[in-house]
């Protein structure tokens, strides 16, 4: 492990002369871009989109390596060879528009996430649940917190402080990937990437990738088409936001669909075939004059005046609990939410927890109440040896005092998924009429 940071530290150091010629030629871009920008909104046009500023971005910066060339030669020295003025060309355009030296590792399709920590060699792990090492992107630490600022610059939706004030950040970038970056609150600089693969979006890729059977994905099928009430739990990157965007993708596209989140991670705007009708919020922190914050429970409210036939919440964990189950039990059935658990049991006290959080705490027994007539379903995702699966799917059937009762349909018994108890028979008869044959999992 030694030996593989000091290779990485040796290959950043040769680097550092093509990254001095990079944060030139990326100067003179960004002043371009900004010039181009000043003269459009002076004759009143629109700025250009994302991809027409790359094509911008790429003949200024071939027209920059073209004077740089003629001045080497000029001077007696090589000319840029092809090889090198695509480099320079793509890393000065990467760090005007993208995340500089971080781009090529975020473009890569076989890693899921990024760790970085100040100007240390960053770390990464593959889809296959590997973890390796790779080259600093930054050098220094408030390099890597400009980089960050820069980001929320430019792909927030709204106001994003990066400071002392505001030590920590949370954003989606325009690949869809999740940001999430600490300052202050942290020995160093902290940046952690989490990206999401948007192209395994239906029951049966999960099916395909081993995370349930084909009789499990047919049961969360009659879920949804029977506007269950479902809570998905799992530990961090086990999947459950992959598995509800999967769900969610099950909904007929004349329901709409409201979803509210920290940061957007669903994305139904690249499933606009599917979700015709529908509206994704997200929360936001105070402004610097401490005014101006939105919720996840002020959301919640928010989503309930604006017609939903069903309420998505991508992740509970705190007040907006109240809210949400209030959705659920006042006829938005077929909601959704995920929360941090390890099991499909310890769902039911962490839910009495949250709801405790509110300012409408009431007593053990009446919030068990609550949860058993809003929730229907709760599922669990286990990761066993870097593989996701569905490892326990239970039905809410009533209360009983500070218990919530509760049959567990699938459930893992000595490392093996298996099937549990039956379907309640109102419940059989609901799926059955969604085209659901309880024969299947047995």
């Amino acid at each position: 492990m030694v030996q593989q940071t000091s290779a990485v530290l040796l290959e950043h150091q040769a680097n550092s002369v093509t990254k001095r010629l990079c944060d030139a030629l990326a100067a003179r871009v960004g002043e371009a871009l900004a010039e181009e920008r000043l003269d459009r909104q002076s004759r009143g046009e629109k700025y250009l989109d994302h991809a027409h500023e790359s094509d911008f971005a790429r003949q200024v910066s071939a027209m920059e390596c073209a004077r740089l060339s003629a001045a080497r030669r000029q001077e007696g020295l090589p000319a840029l060879t092809e090889l090198e003025e695509q480099t320079l060309i793509g890393r000065a355009i990467d760090q005007v528009l993208g995340m500089g030296l971080l781009q090529p590792t975020l473009d890569d399709p076989m890693i899921s996430d990024i760790h970085i920590r100040g100007n240390a060699p960053i770390w990464v792990k593959l889809r296959n649940g590997q973890r390796e090492c790779r080259p600093p992107v930054v050098d220094s630490d408030d390099e890597l917190i400009d980089l960050i600022r820069r980001t929320a610059a430019r792909m927030g939706r709204s106001e994003r402080r990066f400071d002392a004030g505001a030590p920590e950040l949370n954003l989606q970038l325009a690949d869809g990937s999740r940001l999430f970056a600490t300052m202050d609150v942290s020995a160093r600089p902290s940046l952690v990437i989490r990206k999401h693969q948007f192209d395994i979006s239906s029951l049966a890729d999960l099916v395909e990738r081993g995370m349930m059977s084909h009789s499990t994905s047919e049961l969360f099928r009659a879920m949804v088409l029977s506007k269950r009430n479902v809570i998905i739990a799992g530990g961090t990157g086990s999947g459950k936001t992959t598995l509800m965007r999967a769900l969610i993708n099950e909904v007929p596209p004349n329901e709409r669909i409201v979803t509210i989140e920290d940061a957007y991670e669903l994305g139904l705007e690249r499933f606009e075939h599917l979700h015709p009708d529908h509206d994704a919020l997200q929360s936001r922190p105070a402004n610097i004059e401490g005014q101006g914050e939105i919720t996840l429970a002020d959301l919640t409210k928010m989503a309930l005046r604006m017609d939903p036939d069903r309420v998505i919440v991508g992740e509970v964990r705190g007040a907006e609990a109240f809210p949400m189950l209030m959705a659920m039990s006042q006829g938005n059935n077929g909601s959704m939410c995920t929360l941090h658990a390890d099991s499909t049991r310890s769902v039911f006290p962490k839910l009495v927890a949250y709801m405790s959080m509110s300012t409408h705490a009431l007593p053990v027994e009446t919030t068990n109440l609550l949860i058993s007539s809003s929730v229907h379903f709760v599922v669990h995702i286990d990761v066993v040896g870097g593989q996701r699966r569905v490892g326990s799917v239970r039905e809410v059937v009533d209360t009983d005092g500070s218990t919530i009762v509760s049959n567990e349909i699938i459930r893992t018994h000595n490392g093996q998924v298996g099937v549990g108890y039956p379907l309640r028979e109102e419940t059989r008869d609901l799926f059955a009429s969604c085209g659901f044959d309880e024969g299947l999992l047995r």
